[in-house]
């Protein structure tokens, strides 16, 4: 049994593709809030909003799969 996920360059590039991964997705998050009508953050926690909550976690799921399989 090889231990090849344990190499140096290997683990860099891991790290490296999630922090790729998790800007992408901050970026593309930041841009949708900004073409929403109303505050997203402000509707969901002060508000307390659940509809939205729900929608807005099914866009970052679906975003996050979107990264994902672009990386992979």
């Amino acid at each position: 049994m090889t231990m090849e996920w344990l190499k140096p360059d290997v683990v860099l590039g891991s790290v490296l593709y999630a922090v790729i991964g998790v800007l992408i997705f901050w970026i593309s998050f930041l841009i949708i809030d900004k073409i929403t009508p109303y505050n997203l953050w402000l509707e969901i926690v002060e508000k307390q909003n659940k509809a939205l909550a729900l929608v807005v976690a099914a866009m970052s799921l679906g975003i996050c799969i979107i990264v994902a399989a672009a990386i992979h």
